[in-house]
């Protein structure tokens, strides 16, 4: 089964310094369609004003990801750790027992562009934890790149503490890609720019999702190109 959400079905909020689209119920929105995916239960798609941002706030048993667009990114937790990314580099926080950060736009004159995902742990009670990882963005053209997983690979893959691994690729125009999953595993598909025809009868173009039950072959093409994340759930 393949349920398509596009992306101006999403909820769209407008705080002036931060515009959010939320494809999982999150802060005061509630859907019961969109409550979760497997272990997946956030995916907000964030544009944050230079110099603008959040506060320390409190996270609790919770895998959070963030894979920056375009734009600096600074980040700072009660564990002591500070680091600025930006495209071609992950945050990855498991908040376990219990952390405090911060998130910024590091720059005074540029926009921020990121998708923020949250996913439930294996495993409850784990030790808090940061890290930043970098992928190289020219290896995406054909193939599918792991950024974060179970399995990781230091400084280069996210250790997730959850049975999964995040993909990135790009499709050139004209190219088609692959994928090939177990059976009984979920797959959620979101094409981050472009557009992609998906197992030959599903069209979905720029910020579009596709939450996937009982396949495990899909095969992606592209007339005009795109860059598409892919996440292999349990």
């Amino acid at each position: 089964m393949i349920r398509i959400q596009k992306a101006e079905d999403r909820h769209h909020a407008d705080h002036g310094w931060l515009k959010s689209s939320f494809s999982y119920s999150f802060a005061d929105y509630y859907d019961p369609q969109y409550l979760q995916f497997g272990p997946m239960r956030v995916l907000n798609d964030d544009w944050i004003a230079p110099a603008a941002g959040f506060g320390m706030h409190p996270h609790r048993e919770m895998e959070i990801v963030t894979l920056v667009l375009s734009g600096l990114l600074e980040h700072r937790d009660s564990l002591g750790n500070r680091a600025v990314t930006t495209w071609g580099e992950v945050q990855r926080m498991s908040a376990g027992t219990g952390v405090y950060h911060s998130e910024y736009n590091a720059s005074e004159t540029e926009p921020l562009k990121l998708l923020q995902m949250w996913f439930q742990p294996a495993e409850r009670g784990l030790e808090p934890s940061y890290e930043t990882t970098r992928f190289d963005p020219a290896s995406l053209r054909g193939r599918w790149v792991p950024i974060a997983s179970v399995s990781p690979e230091a400084g280069r893959v996210a250790h997730v503490h959850q049975d999964m691994t995040i993909y990135l690729t790009e499709l050139e125009a004209g190219t088609r890609a692959e994928f090939r999953q177990e059976a009984g595993r979920r797959m959620f598909l979101f094409v981050v720019e472009g557009e992609i025809r998906l197992n030959g009868t599903e069209s979905l173009g720029r910020r579009d999702a596709a939450r996937i039950e009982g396949e495990t072959e899909l095969a992606l093409e592209s007339g005009s190109g795109a860059t598409v994340m892919l996440i292999d759930l349990p």
